[in-house]
């Protein structure tokens, strides 16, 4: 399995917008893509403004295809101003 970890740092201004949005598109990675084993959305007990993401994929070519489904691409377009700052991280589970 492809694991993929997200942190982003939302500005304040825009947590109550981004937080549907990104449930929406977890929701919709795991509704459209059947490679998507699992899409855990957090929020940090310590700064409700710190996302974290962990994602499972089949394998990074089915990641490398989610960044190109529609739904991330919107998301990610829609998103774009509200993120103070966005580190990803990739894994393979033993």
């Amino acid at each position: 399995m492809y694991i993929v970890t997200v942190i982003f740092q939302v500005k304040p201004a825009h947590a109550a917008q981004f937080m549907p949005a990104m449930i929406a598109n977890a929701d919709e990675s795991l509704r459209c893509e059947a490679a998507c084993r699992q899409f855990d959305v957090c929020v940090s007990l310590d700064d409700p403004h710190r996302v974290f993401l962990y994602e499972v994929y089949e394998s990074a070519a089915a990641f490398q295809g989610h960044l190109g489904m529609p739904h991330f691409k919107a998301f990610s377009e829609k998103t774009a101003d509200w993120v103070q700052s966005k580190t990803v991280h990739a894994y393979t589970r033993l």
